[in-house]
């Protein structure tokens, strides 16, 4: 296996994680940390045994060698550390959201093919073990419905719950429905700013698929949630435990067609526990860390062995749906304020 020179850029809580897989990923040397509070890049290069850079610019100058980075600055710094980067040559694994916009996300998708270099975006639920075990099953989903509730932590509140949590759910769905978005309707409430705290949306497909999608970061408990209703199968998956179960017309077809044959001849089946009735199994699952499965696909690509599972038009294309989300949300508040005293 050939081992790629990797930098992060950006080291903060999630650029932390990225450090940490790197340093101890095969196939990949850890060269350099990128961040702009200097002392911080230090102590985490110190730690590490790498180099610590100001700025991309700098890095590029003094680590020309770095073929592949993982960008994992705040979203408004994705678009200039991308386009810097892609210009160079290197290879980029952007946090998610790829960008603030539908424009910045685009111009870095259209950049990238322009350039022919390697993007990857850290959708890293689409890693999940419950989400690859039910990619797997390749359903043709008719209805789609997501949960993500958790408490306030006070991280990324200088933006919605949409482009914070909701992105991670409307690029699973959108790999699901895998047919052109159509429709969208969304309403949400703000409580403590200006930006969003909950949202339900509701999104349409070309192909009939429709998915509903509620998340909410004021709630009292963490819930994270899928269920995917196709013609021959059922699945309900939860992310957080990493469980699954598995409903499918095959496994119960004698079953229900005995049902039906007595309710059509008139008998009482009131007394029967439905949960008794049909036969269910558990999402074979393959154990493996999310993220450092995705980090070892981006390098797998960079090696020309394959293409990430989120690229950067797949990346584009979930911001474009939450702005979508977030515009149709804004259509439905109108003018008025948050009902919590926020202004929406």
């Amino acid at each position: 296996m050939e081992t790629l020179p990797v930098a992060v850029i950006g080291v903060g809580r999630m650029g932390g994680h990225h450090v940490r897989h790197y340093a101890g990923l095969e196939g990949a040397d850890l060269v350099a940390v990128v961040d702009g509070d200097e002392a911080r890049a230090a102590s985490v290069a110190q730690e590490y045994g790498c180099r610590a850079f100001p700025s991309v610019e700098a890095l590029l100058e003094g680590a020309p060698e770095v073929r592949a980075v993982s960008v994992a600055t705040p979203t408004i710094a994705h678009r200039p550390a991308a386009e810097t980067l892609l210009r160079a040559g290197v290879a980029c694994l952007i946090e998610k959201p790829l960008a603030q916009s539908a424009e910045d996300a685009r111009a870095i998708s259209a950049l990238a093919d322009e350039k022919g270099v390697v993007v990857a975006v850290g959708h890293t639920e689409r890693f999940n073990p419950v989400v690859r075990a039910m990619a797997e099953m390749n359903l043709a989903p008719r209805f789609i419905e997501t949960h993500r509730v958790s408490p306030m932590t006070f991280r990324s509140i200088d933006v919605g719950v949409v482009f914070d949590l909701m992105i991670h759910d409307l690029d699973i769905v959108l790999a699901l429905a895998n047919s052109p978005l159509v429709g969208v309707s969304a309403v949400g409430v703000n409580l403590l700013g200006s930006h969003e705290d909950v949202c339900n949306a509701r999104l349409e497909f070309e192909n009939g698929c429709v998915a509903t999608l509620t998340t909410s970061r004021l709630a009292l408990k963490t819930e994270r949630k899928l269920r995917v209703f196709a013609a021959d199968a059922y699945v309900s998956a939860d992310y957080g435990n990493r469980t699954g179960i598995v409903l499918t017309a095959k496994d119960n077809a004698d079953r229900m067609r005995e049902i039906a044959m007595r309710m059509a001849a008139g008998e009482d089946l009131t007394g029967m526990d439905w949960s008794d009735v049909v036969k269910a199994r558990q999402l074979e699952l393959v154990e493996e860390d999310p993220l450092r499965a995705e980090l070892s696909e981006f390098l797998n690509a960079v090696r020309g062995e394959g293409k990430p599972r989120v690229d950067a038009h797949a990346g584009c294309a979930a911001v474009e749906a939450a702005e979508r989300v977030v515009t149709a949300m804004g259509e439905r508040l109108g003018s008025g304020g948050g009902p919590w005293g926020g202004k929406g």
